[in-house]
């Protein structure tokens, strides 16, 4: 069993004790430092650790140190929308916040991974946890999808009116980015509407309340429509909750990708089935499809012609 042994659990955990003594969890000096010591001892992309395996002890602190990496994320999302507020054009000045860079990654990956299961772009995406500072939305809308609606959710309201500040004097963006403030446990049919469903990592911030989420966008999403998740890889497990493929009850698992540079996410796409009903065993269990299904027939919600490319499924069980 990996437990405080390992070098880099034990720096972890030393790092969690450090953490949780803070009085706050707000940007300053030591908070950043510790929190940039955490992200660079768990960048490691290839380091062999299976959190799973973690004695119940370090269970614990990794459940307790993703929480607090949530708040201590949203504190500083929170803090850097007020200041872009202030400017005249507060698009035009994304760049003064720190992981605008890691956002412009990872977005091309999410959106690289979108059309190779797409033939057309969405009319109408649904990202849910989008917080105060919607950097995936507002640059996916700004450089990959152009024409496409966001409906950006989340439950703070005070996180929607910092985001909605940002893009109510942007003449495009005003018109293709809207803020909903409810818990997406409570909307139903209007997630039909969406061909494509973001999930923020830090909604559902452990395994139970994650698949509690899955599994109500799998009873009101449109059949055949994608799930674009966020998990967590390796050592990367310490910073954000994972996603295994069998959680996915009710969706077809298209493709995993573990990224090894400085994006701390691994990208999770599947699709809603599109049966009529799930009554049957072998089709409520997730499907990872082979590396070819070059002759296996598919619906598609953006008319991708009628058969799967190759599929880019990367480590999809290491």
């Amino acid at each position: 069993m990996v437990c405080q042994n390992d070098a880099l659990v034990k720096k972890v955990c030393e790092l969690y004790e450090q953490i949780s003594g803070l009085e706050s969890l707000k940007p300053c000096k030591d908070v950043n430092m510790l929190f940039t010591n955490l992200v660079v001892t768990c960048m490691p992309p290839n380091y062999p650790i299976d959190v799973t395996k973690l004695c119940q002890s370090v269970q614990d602190i990794r459940s307790k140190l993703i929480r607090l990496c949530g708040e201590a994320e949203g504190l500083l999302e929170s803090h850097f929308s007020s200041i872009l507020a202030s400017f005249e054009n507060p698009i035009a000045n994304l760049n003064i916040f720190p992981y605008y860079s890691n956002y412009i990654k990872l977005s091309q990956l999410e959106f690289n991974i979108l059309t190779q299961h797409c033939s057309r772009f969405p009319t109408k995406i649904a990202f849910i946890g989008s917080g105060p500072l919607p950097l995936t939305s507002i640059v996916l809308a700004i450089n990959h999808l152009t024409t496409t609606c966001f409906d950006n959710y989340d439950i703070d309201p005070s996180a929607n009116s910092k985001a909605l500040s940002l893009v109510s004097s942007d003449p495009d963006l005003s018109t293709r980015m809207f803020f909903h403030t409810t818990d997406i446990m409570n909307v139903s049919s209007a997630l039909k509407d969406y061909e494509v469903v973001f999930l923020a990592a830090l909604v559902g911030m452990d395994k139970d309340e994650k698949i509690r989420v899955i599994d109500h966008l799998a009873k009101y999403m449109a059949p055949g429509a994608l799930l674009m998740l966020r998990s967590a890889h390796g050592a990367r497990a310490f910073l954000y909750p994972v996603v295994d493929p069998s959680d996915l009850l009710g969706f077809e698992v298209l493709s995993v990708f573990h990224p090894t540079d400085e994006v701390i996410n691994s990208v999770v796409l599947a699709r809603k089935y599109v049966m009529p009903s799930l009554e049957q065993q072998d089709q409520l269990s997730p499907k990872i499809l082979p590396k070819k299904c070059s002759k296996i027939e598919a619906f598609n919600p953006l008319h991708h012609g009628s058969m799967i490319d190759e599929l880019a499924i990367e480590e999809q069980l290491s």
